[in-house]
């Protein structure tokens, strides 16, 4: 027998689509998709858009329904931001508060009724206001299937899935690409005693994106032993393919092989569009059991030492 659902917790689910960095193409979720109106002469994955402060920008965006089915979509606007976990593109849900795509971009029509195997196209506002700041300013334009898929088992995952047509809108002025590497971490793992196991570290860093233009960063690892000797060369390959403006991201990556008896400084330099910046810090590798065992060892050696000197007597106090 089904037992009665015991949680119901609606999530708004953006797809790959908009939380990976994919080839040029319409945001698709397999049910349907989301993409600007073509031209004659054109075809846009994605809604590229130059305007000045104050300029209104006109234009259009498809959602089309893949099943047989119709199906009633709410569509809004909404900014963009990097994912937490691993640093993809992924938008705002529409209660969140929004300062740039997200309050200029209007569609004509807040939902709309795709007949099956149809399309239907709205016309798009996009307002910026006079104090709108120049750079990048990412979105999408949302459409939410506000159907709730209410899941199968005891507890119920309730789940309303989304797609959205990534917009690039860049906000003419001065542009200044900056990049900071903070908050640098180095944790150690080796065994107690060196030689009978493997040692590990993981270092876990914060990329900042300080500018106001959309970035493509590369990032170099290197450590350093002891007298300068080289013990790690890499070019990091877990990193966002777009830090948008204003945006951290806390990366980690793992070092096998790390030293089990060495001092190590550990240096990121981060690159993208004629900023670099770096950062460094330092560990001691030690193996402690060791260590520990040749503290005994010397202060017992010296404490037998002091005994012999004083003629092998042991001080007595009351």
């Amino acid at each position: 027998m089904r037992k009665p659902y015991a949680l119901l917790l609606p999530l708004l689910l953006l797809l790959l689509p908009l939380l990976c960095a994919a080839p040029a193409r319409a945001a698709d979720n397999g049910s349907w998709s989301v993409y600007p109106a073509s031209s004659a002469v054109s075809t846009r994955p994605y809604f590229y858009v130059s305007a000045d402060p104050g300029q209104t920008i006109e234009d259009e965006v498809v959602v089309a329904n893949k099943t047989d089915a119709p199906l009633t979509f709410r569509l809004y606007a909404a900014d963009a931001y990097n994912t937490a976990r691993d640093g993809g593109f992924a938008v705002r849900s529409e209660g969140e508060r929004m300062r740039g795509v997200g309050a200029w971009a209007r569609p004509a029509k807040d939902r709309v009724t795709v007949p099956g195997r149809r399309t239907v196209t709205v016309p798009v506002t996009i307002e910026v206001p006079e104090d709108a700041e120049p750079g990048d300013h990412p979105g999408a334009i949302v459409a939410l299937d506000e159907r709730i898929d209410p899941g199968d088992g005891a507890v119920a995952l309730g789940v309303r899935r989304a797609v959205g047509a990534r917009v690039y809108l860049q906000v003419g002025g001065p542009t200044l690409p900056a990049l900071a590497v903070e908050d640098v971490r180095v944790s150690h793992r080796q065994p107690l005693v060196p030689g009978l196991g493997d040692s590990t570290a993981t270092v876990s860093y914060t990329l900042h994106n300080t500018g106001n233009v959309t970035l493509d960063p590369q990032v170099e690892l290197r450590a350093r032993g002891l007298f300068g000797r080289t013990l790690l060369t890499r070019d990091l390959t877990e990193i966002p393919s777009e830090l948008l403006p204003g945006q951290r991201v806390r990366l980690t990556e793992r070092w096998r092989d790390a030293p089990q008896l060495d001092h190590a400084d550990v240096t990121l330099t981060a690159t993208a569009r004629d900023t670099r910046e770096s950062a460094t810090v330092s560990f001691l590798a030690v193996p402690w059991l060791v260590a520990g065992v040749l503290v005994v060892g010397v202060g017992a050696g010296v404490w037998f030492a002091v005994i012999r000197l004083r003629g092998g007597k042991v001080p007595w106090r009351a």
